[in-house]
């Protein structure tokens, strides 16, 4: 690609801002390829050419610099925009949030640093310096050590600045053309920068390190702003205010007119990579190991090795079609993902050094890409907008066992069986002990890499089955594949049988002691014995089916086609009941098989065993998981419908009252509820309990069940109060029940009325 120099010199030009020229040639050569899978998004914004991202490290936030100066933050979770930022005056290429203060810094092609606070909502100061555009700021990761800033730009020079004292530091040269991007390493005193002058840059901060921490904060002395101009814009003013708001210009501290020019030697060159043929675009520091990647204009991916005294290449990852806008190492696995102009995303295996997955947008550049600190979640910025999306999904494979205090489920590699009714030293907030039985082995090619959606998805247990265990495993790879693991229920550490595999499409269900039934690729139902051979081959009743669920007794399945659920009898071919629920993702039978939750992606479904639906509720955001109550006492046993979102645990009830019960710090994956008690999983596969109150749900089942003594009691005796509970009981015909709640008279005396208690509305 070719590119027009700028002069080096320093203009009039430069100073004032009037240079509106084309930066890049854009290639246009799309090559297809057959490894294009699905991306799993979870949200996609349309916008302006999104040029710089970044993910809140707490809140669900992204921020999005945008080509027409705009600063967007978006709730990804809700699909929002929180807030927007308009003062940059054309392109904003680089953004980043503060870890811990409420402070985003960003930087565009008007030469202006800014860093804002987002709760006051405005721009707190600006950060003068650069000559040129600038491509990507950041926040040091130990920002409240180090109150730096690191600026990368087209004069060719980074820069590191202290935000608190609002001072340029230092400048870094040594790059002979655009500086595209600077990034600080997550632990140690690197810095890393990539530049079209087809070189990668590591640079030592340890002597600016050691000067900030062992000099005494001092006044500040230099020039002042009229100076700053007169040497032709070269020196640092920041903001244009002092820290007081009295209208005079912040002095910039410290670094005369040579070091501004020629870089100061606080900071010093460790490593020049050299490699690329084309210009390179972007460079990144692995989170832990001592390897950076490099993305270049030359269409290719690189993997560099560092040691205390040295650099070289490891290995170059060939695939893109045209320049490679970004990359970056995945924060939880052994990943390289890269994005580039020929409008695909690419995922490469860092040990195997090969490309495993790729992702394709019609129409639409990458420019950009970022991904979460702590959780499973990327981004990637393109001509029409971003998107914020997985891998694979988190949600660890799992099923009931044959009692109510068992369940298997996998983590890792690994089977296990949880059984909450023996006692053991688990880990904090867990009860009963994990028994592992057997490790799963890899199937296909995919499955060889973790972190692309290779894990097992989904598991099925055989309940018509007392003598022995019997789980069907099934995953995403290859289209969709299964593997029947059989062992003993008596002896955990007994001799295991699996290497019965096949193809299927979603999971498999058990339909009676020894046979079980899957979907295969043409959408036909196979039935199968336990020694993995076909018996029989049904038509589905209707043939957009795309998946098979439990249907809650032997022989009888669930289809779930487009958003219907079908109750089919595979023995007679009959089809025994159907209801409309948008995106089904599972299905959850009440213990006594009398009910069954239909899980949707926006909601929860309510039918009986013949599915005829009983109630259905629709939530804001996703369903992750439910169960329903297993309590001995109390009367909520297959009554009680407990599910679970994001970040809170909610109820349902047969009768359509739905609530919430509390608050989630972390998302759980619902699979038993006893009383006070919510077993489960979370994303990391380890078996959780959480205490919750559900006396609001048990109230209005007993009300719903008439059970008027239980009501009582539960008024007399539970914490239960509050105008929504009022209401809800006038709303169901119970005014003389609310009448024991209230004590304000004219509620009390409307109330007493109601339900012609005549004494009780005089005393009012």
């Amino acid at each position: 690609m070719t590119i027009s120099k700028k002069p080096l010199s320093l203009s009039l030009e430069r100073l004032v801002g009037i240079e509106s020229r084309p930066k890049r040639k854009l290639g246009c050569l799309v090559v297809q390829h057959n490894d294009t899978r699905t991306m799993l998004t979870k949200f996609e914004s349309k916008s302006a050419r999104v040029k710089g991202l970044a993910f809140h490290p707490v809140r669900p936030w992204i921020c999005a610099s945008l080509h027409n100066g705009v600063i967007q933050l978006w709730d990804y979770r809700v699909g929002t925009v929180i807030d927007r930022f308009e003062e940059h005056d054309g392109p904003v290429r680089g953004v980043d949030f503060h870890l811990t203060e409420p402070l985003l810094v960003s930087g565009g092609d008007d030469y202006k640093i800014k860093v804002w606070d987002y709760k006051l909502r405005r721009c707190l100061f600006t950060l003068l310096g650069h000559l040129d555009y600038i491509r990507t700021v950041q926040f040091h990761p130990n920002a409240q050590q180090f109150p730096w800033i690191l600026s990368a730009s087209d004069d060719q020079t980074l820069r590191l600045w202290d935000f608190a004292k609002r001072t340029c530091l230092s400048v870094l040269t040594g790059h002979n053309h655009y500086v595209m991007c600077a990034a600080f390493h997550p632990t140690d005193d690197l810095i890393v920068s990539a530049s079209l002058d087809q070189t990668v840059r590591v640079w030592d901060t340890t002597g600016l390190r050691k000067k900030q921490m062992g000099e005494p904060s001092g006044p500040s002395s230099g020039p002042s702003q009229a100076e700053a101009m007169a040497l032709g814009g070269a020196l640092q003013v920041s903001g244009g205010m002092g820290p007081e708001g009295d209208g005079r210009p912040k002095q910039a501290g410290g670094l005369n007119v040579q070091a501004e020019l020629f870089g100061t030697n606080d900071v010093v060159v460790k490593y020049v990579l050299e490699g690329h043929d084309r210009g390179v675009n972007w460079a990144c520091f692995h989170p832990t190991l001592p390897l950076l990647a490099s993305a270049a204009d030359d269409r290719q991916v690189k993997l560099w090795r560092m040691s205390e005294t040295k650099a070289w290449e490891v290995d170059t990852l060939r695939g893109h079609a045209n320049n490679v806008s970004s990359c970056l190492f995945h924060p939880k696995h052994e990943l390289v993902v890269s994005n580039s102009e020929d409008r695909s995303i690419r995922v490469w295996d860092v040990n195997k050094r090969v490309g495993v997955q790729t992702f394709r947008r019609e129409g639409d550049r990458f420019w950009i890409l970022a991904a979460h600190k702590s959780q499973n979640l990327l981004a990637a910025g393109h001509d029409s907008g971003m998107i914020v999306f997985k891998l694979e999904r988190e949600r660890p494979a799992s099923c009931y066992g044959p009692t109510p205090g068992m369940m298997y489920y996998v983590r890792g590699r690994e089977l296990f069986l949880h059984d909450t009714s023996r006692s053991g030293a688990g880990a904090a907030g867990s009860t009963g002990v994990d028994v592992p039985i057997t490790s799963l082995r890899r199937m296909g090619t995919q499955a060889q890499t973790d972190g692309i959606g290779s894990a097992p998805r989904f598991l099925s247990y055989n309940h018509h089955n007392p003598s022995e265990g019997n789980i069907l495993v099934t995953s995403d790879v290859d289209g969709g594949s299964y593997e029947l693991v059989t062992f003993s229920l008596t002896n955990a550490s007994g001799t295991v049988t699996d290497g019965k595999r096949g193809n299927c499409m979603g999971p498999g269900v058990f339909l009676g002691r020894n046979r079980f039934a899957i979907l295969d690729r043409q959408r036909q139902i196979v039935i199968k014995n336990l020694q993995n051979e076909t018996t029989k081959r049904v038509a589905p009743p209707i043939p957009t089916v795309d998946g098979l669920l439990d249907g809650g007794a032997s022989g009888r399945i669930i289809l779930r086609a487009e958003d219907r659920a079908v109750l089919f009898e595979v023995q007679s071919r009959r089809v025994l009941g159907e209801l409309s629920a948008p995106k089904i993702k599972s299905v959850v039978w009440s213990p006594d098989g009398s009910k069954v939750a239909i899980l949707c992606k926006y909601g929860v479904v309510i039918a009986d065993r013949q599915l005829e639906q009983l109630c259905s509720i629709s939530d804001n955001v996703r369903i992750k998981s439910g169960c329903w109550d297993v309590s001995p006492t109390g009367g909520t046993a297959s009554e009680l419908f407990i599910y679970t979102t994001l970040h809170h645990v909610k109820y349902c009830l047969p009768s359509g009252d739905t609530g919430t019960i509390r608050t989630l710090d972390q998302p759980l994956y619902a699979m038993r509820a006893v009383k006070d008690q919510l077993f489960g999983l979370d994303r990391e596969a380890r078996t959780r309990v959480i205490q919750m109150d559900a006396t609001e749900a048990r109230f209005k089942l007993a009300l719903a069940k008439k059970r008027y003594g239980k009501v009582m009691h539960m008024v007399k005796h539970s914490r239960l109060c509050g105008r929504a509970i009022v209401a809800y009981l006038q709303s169901k015909g119970f005014p003389e029940v609310a009448l024991h709640f209230v004590r304000e008279p004219k509620t009390r005396f409307r109330l007493a009325l109601a339900c012609g208690n005549i004494e009780a509305a005089m005393e009012s």
